[in-house]
């Protein structure tokens, strides 16, 4: 399996983990699957983005 990135990068560590927390528990909502991972990650040039495994 391969990560899937959202394109947008936050500034905090905060933002992306909302973002992240929101992928979690929202997917029945929109009747998409749970993702089997969901992880805040730091890019390069410091910013915080979201990535998930479908």
């Amino acid at each position: 399996m391969k990560w899937i990135y959202f394109s947008k990068l936050y500034a905090t560590k905060f933002q992306a983990g909302c973002l992240a927390k929101r992928l979690e528990q929202d997917g029945w909502i929109y009747g998409h699957n749970e993702p089997e991972e969901v992880e805040v990650y730091r890019s390069r040039k410091g910013r915080y983005g979201v990535r998930f495994i479908p």
